[in-house]
């Protein structure tokens, strides 16, 4: 009997920030062959995994199980950006195996001018964005006739083409659309820089560490004992489901991750599961609708906190735990992973003086012990893990799930 590859699916279940690394670095500790496929967003992420050997690092451009060498896919469901991607690499200090979709859109710096330009230019009516060209890059691709695919980067001729249509593409759109005056900034030195990037990356592809690739190809040549779906941001920012206009654009649910799934495996050889991740309370880094209580929520242990104001995103915003917006984002996934097993993390729990956290229900605040958080969710699960540091070692089972 041909045995069953096993695919796990990390989602959040907040505005992002929920601990989706932490529980990707948790699935990767028996990394033996084993993949991380990255299935949304782009280089806007930012995923904290810390070893217990003090190691640590925030993954944006590579999957959160790279320091315990499990390698990377990076499908075309996601946004490429080479100078995220090179300054990251830059920064690992360990050895790195990423595959890399041939038809991933790239993200240029004229991308990450207008994302940051439009943002800035909005005022007190900002959308919401982590100004890394996210957003314009998947408007561009899917809006325009300017579609730009990580396969074209590596033919000089067609790089330095697109990159002067892109150019021209964005003047205009940052001259009407902003406050700033496209000349106003060095486009020739931004454009050598990219193309600097673009030749590292070929270095790499040289070297074996980096691999230009298909969906088909990487799952055809290779038989992977554990496929880990890593998804970024959450599902309260979903395209489809989240609050319009502060939402990302891309599916923040399981859907990518179900259709990649679907074309590359019999249901008989493929044993799924879903890990939904929620911080034990409430946050938003970003712009948009949310009701904080940070005067009656007191946190401990939170020092190593790696959300902090910036120009794009502004302050991190914190809240009780809305177990209405849970059981939401639990309902809009639920379309996509119907028949699917469901577990869920709990994370940041060293961080409140009791057992005790705070929940809200129908805009009601009350005090509920953690573990009773399970039984408030109208998604049956099969297990439930508790996080009680920024470590997978810190990470316990559940043991009485049905209580």
């Amino acid at each position: 009997m041909m045995k069953r590859t096993r695919a796990s699916i990390v989602l959040g279940l907040g505005f992002g920030d929920e601990g989706k690394g932490l529980c990707t670095d948790f699935l990767c500790q028996d990394a033996e062959n084993t993949l991380v496929i990255r299935f949304n967003g782009g280089q806007q992420a930012g995923h904290n995994v810390v070893l217990s050997n003090g190691k640590r690092h925030v993954f944006s451009n590579f999957g959160s199980g790279t320091m315990r060498g499990v390698p990377t896919y990076w499908s075309s469901f996601c946004s490429f950006s080479p100078a995220y991607f090179w300054e990251e690499y830059q920064s690992l200090d360990c050895s790195v195996k990423f595959f890399l979709d041939r038809n991933s859109p790239v993200t240029t710096h004229y991308e990450v001018l207008y994302n940051r330009a439009i943002e800035t230019s909005r005022g007190e009516k900002r959308h919401g964005s982590c100004g890394a060209g996210f957003g314009a890059t998947i408007d561009r691709q899917t809006h325009t006739d300017l579609q730009f695919f990580t396969f074209e980067l590596f033919d000089q001729h067609l790089l330095t083409s697109k990159l002067a249509l892109i150019r021209a593409f964005y003047k205009s759109k940052i001259n009407l659309e902003t406050q700033f005056d496209f000349d106003d900034f060095d486009h020739e030195r931004e454009d050598e820089r990219f193309h600097e990037y673009v030749l590292n990356i070929k270095t790499l592809i040289d070297q074996g560490t980096v691999m230009l690739t298909t969906e088909e190809h990487v799952h055809r040549t290779h038989k992977w004992d554990h496929l880990i779906f890593e998804g970024a941001q959450g599902i309260m920012l979903d395209q489809q489901f989240g609050f319009k206009p502060h939402i990302t654009k891309s599916n923040t649910t399981s859907q990518n991750a179900m259709e990649i799934i679907r074309r590359n495996f019999d249901d008989n050889l493929v044993e799924i599961e879903i890990f939904y991740v929620t911080r034990a309370y409430h946050t938003r880094h970003g712009a948009g609708p949310f009701i904080q209580s940070n005067s009656t929520l007191s946190l401990i242990n939170n020092q190593e906190e790696t959300n902090f104001f910036n120009d794009y995103q502004r302050e991190f915003k914190i809240s009780h735990l809305d177990i209405d917006l849970v059981n939401y984002a639990l309902s809009c996934d639920l379309l996509f992973s119907k028949d699917i097993a469901k577990n869920l993390l709990v994370t940041c729990l060293d961080q409140f003086r009791s057992e005790s956290i705070g929940i809200i229900e129908s805009g009601e605040l009350r005090f509920e012990n953690y573990q009773k958080l399970k039984n408030l969710l109208h998604t049956p699960l099969k297990k439930c893990y508790y996080s009680f540091g920024n470590t997978a070692q810190t990470i316990l089972m559940d043991i009485n799930i049905n209580a």
